[in-house]
């Protein structure tokens, strides 16, 4: 047996017999008396070989029986050998928001895993864990569909929004997944296998401790921008009083002057910090940040437009575009 094919060594092939090489050769798997195995036949550098349609699974009891035109059978066994366990090695890289105290109306969770995770584990493998470490009941809204991105590396996890949203039965009902003033443990188990089939290296824990919900929506007037100087690479920064939701800073804020400027984008000081370097070094003159309404704080809340509106409350002011523009000046040095 070799590579899951069989292999008759120590006789030539001849011209297949009128009823074909499966009467000469035939491989049988399990114990007692049990069908031959389905496959395809070959000749190669003259000795049969019979591959099977299916592999032949680690670990099963094979046997092989040949009976050459005019002469006595031979047979031979084998166990296939079984697969080493791959060794664990992927592990949770991050989890966002980095900050430890959240808002009572939390939306997410981004869990970043170093290598691509096996899909369907989630709400088996994530836990919350409330003061005193009692289980909180059904925090998470468990979609069939897990919100994965296209490598299998980074996983959102939504809060219910029906506990979140003022005005809905299960907020009245339930009360909200995480109270103000009390601390948590987001624990992510060791068991959750990756690509592999290996678990991870060991479990994690994310502790944290909520702050009253945020209904206030982020306002691009209190944010400061530090520009950089002309004919350097230096970063451009932008700094926000608040927490931002990590994911969507990386691709609703982009710089433009003359064209689109390209660059790489990082996220620092527990997402309360964007910064922007470009490829080429900065002129001086006139750009803008163009960003995105749709850019979230941590409680879901879009730029000029909170995500809970209370139907008691009026809202003062709404942003109806798409996109808005902050402008700064690059200086000769």
């Amino acid at each position: 047996m070799e590579s899951g094919a069989f292999r008759v060594i120590g006789w030539r092939a001849a011209p297949p017999p009128p009823n074909g090489w499966s009467s000469v050769f035939a491989v049988y798997a399990g114990e007692g008396d049990v069908p031959p195995l389905l496959g395809a036949f070959s000749v190669t550098d003259g000795s049969l070989v019979f591959t099977p349609r299916f592999p032949v699974v680690p670990g099963m009891h094979v046997r092989a029986v040949f009976q050459p035109p005019g002469g006595a059978p031979v047979e031979s066994a084998f166990d296939v050998p079984r697969q080493s366990a791959p060794v664990p090695s992927a592990h949770v890289a991050h989890v966002y928001p980095s900050i430890g105290i959240l808002p009572e109306n939390q939306l997410k969770f981004y869990i970043y895993f170093s290598a691509p995770m096996q899909k369907g584990e989630a709400w088996q493998r994530i836990h919350l864990l409330g003061p005193e470490d009692a289980p909180v009941v059904l925090p998470f809204l468990e979609l069939d569909e897990e919100l994965w991105d296209r490598d299998n590396t980074r996983l959102t996890v939504l809060f219910d929004p029906g506990r979140i949203k003022r005005g809905l039965v299960p907020l009245q009902e339930d009360g909200p997944a995480i109270v103000a003033g009390k601390h948590y443990t987001l624990v992510i188990d060791r068991d959750w296998p990756d690509g592999r089939g290996a678990p991870l290296v060991e479990e994690y824990r994310k502790e944290f401790r909520v702050g009253p919900a945020d209904r206030i929506p982020p306002d691009p007037a209190k944010w400061r921008i530090a520009a950089p100087r002309a004919g350097t690479t230096e970063a451009l920064v932008l700094d926000f009083p608040k927490p931002m939701d990590y994911a969507l800073l990386q691709h609703m804020i982009e710089v433009t002057g003359a064209g689109r400027i390209e660059g790489s984008v990082a996220v620092v000081q527990d997402e309360t910090e964007w910064r922007f370097t470009p490829r080429q070094p900065w002129k001086a003159g006139d750009y803008q940040l163009v960003v995105q309404t749709a850019l979230e704080d941590l409680a879901g809340n879009h730029v000029g437009r909170p995500f809970d509106v209370d139907t008691f409350e009026r809202v003062s002011r709404t942003i109806s575009r798409e996109t808005i523009s902050l402008p700064f000046r690059i200086r000769h040095q």
